[in-house]
Formats: structure tokens, sequence, C-alpha cells
């Protein structure tokens, strides 16, 4: 008899524990805070060597939306709410002169790690990211400074990222995930009568923390 009991308390005990893995066939999806970190560079301001733009972090709310092909393999995408970004300026000791926002959906292949009956998933992934602008608009600085006529190109580039779940119970988790994107514009604005044009790189990391839901 006590044999008996014990073998029925193994066997629902590995059930309860393959019910927290993720699996074929399985939605996820994650919310929680997504910082992005522009790891940024330009070229010339107005054509006057050594001047650069520059692009401050931003953090908003960050969502991501999956299915789970195999117990394994996984597409996914990355959403959020509009990241708020001040451009800044080292020309002529200027300053922030402007202010942006930004879209960043990314469409990735994902890999987990481990069995779908571990309830602690790292992963990879590697994919695509597209990014658009919009709400470019000079502040009293870049207008002081005759500056007008703002905008930046949308970008795609390739994308990839990590991180690892922590099943809670069988359907929340906890989340950790760090991201970098591709993301390269050209800044168009008018001096004067004068149309220039500037790349940007701003090639950010992505950090993410928050939970998630499968079902």
């Amino acid at each position: 008899m006590k044999k008996t009991l014990l073998s029925l308390t193994v066997l629902a005990t590995l059930a309860s524990a393959n019910a927290f893995a993720h699996k074929e066939g399985d939605f996820i999806v994650r919310g929680g805070l997504a910082a992005v970190v522009p790891n940024d560079s330009s070229g010339d301001v107005l054509n006057n060597p050594g001047s650069k733009f520059s692009v401050d972090s931003n953090i908003q709310l960050g969502l991501t939306v999956g299915y789970m092909f195999t117990d394994n393999i996984s597409f996914e995408v990355l959403a959020a709410t509009p990241f708020s970004h001040k451009i800044s300026t080292n020309h002529g000791g200027l300053g922030e002169i402007a202010e942006t926002k930004h879209l960043p959906p990314t469409f990735m292949i994902q890999y987990y790690f481990g069995e779908a009956e571990s309830d602690l998933r790292p992963y990879v992934g590697a994919g695509i990211n597209y990014t658009v602008f919009f709400d470019e608009e000079l502040n009293s600085t870049g207008t002081g400074a005759g500056l007008s006529n703002l905008s930046l190109d949308d970008s795609w580039g390739l994308a990839a990222n990590a991180g690892v779940d922590y099943m809670l119970n069988d359907d929340w988790f906890l989340n950790a995930s760090v991201w970098y994107a591709d993301i390269e514009t050209t800044a168009k604005y008018t001096a004067g009568a004068q149309e220039f044009s500037t790349d940007v790189t701003i090639d950010p990391w992505v950090f993410m923390i928050g939970g998630g839901y499968k079902f």
C-alpha cells in the first residue's frame, strides 16, 4: 500500500512538472518593462567634421507574442508602446535639439534549450527588425540654430536576443531577456535654404524584464 501511494505521488509530481513546460502548440505572451539603450554614432552634422548626433535611452512597456512550432522552436514578435528619444548634437555646443518616437516590431525564430518538462527554459533567437520613426520635432534650441524640416528614415536590420523563462505554475512565468537590433537611419533636415542629410547608427541593446502567460 505504501509503495502504491509513493508511486502515485511520484506520477502526480511528474505530471505537474510536464504541465509547466513550453511545448508544441503553446501560445506565449510576455509583458514587462523594456529599456532601449542606444549604441549610437553618426556622420557629420551640417557637414562639419567632428559634429555628431546622439540619441538617449528610454523605457516603455514591452510585449512579445509567440507560438511554439515544436517543444524547442518558436516564432515570436516583439512590440512595445512608442519609445521616445531626445536627439542631441555637439555641433556648436547646442546639446539637445529635437525629439522623435519610434516603434520597433521585431520578428524572431527562437530556440529553447532543455526538455519540454523543464520549468526553466533559456532561449536564443535571431530575426529581422523594422523600425518606424515618427513625430520628429525640433525644440527651441534646434529651431533657434536655424534648423527645420527634420525627418528620420525607417530602418530594416537584423536582430538577435537571449532570455530565460521560469515557470511559476501551469500558466504563468517570469522572464528576463536582452535584445540587440541593427537600426540605421538617415536624418534629413534643412538649415537656412540648404538641405542636409546625416547617417545615424543607433544599434540599441534592449533589456526587458517582466512576466508571461502561456496557453
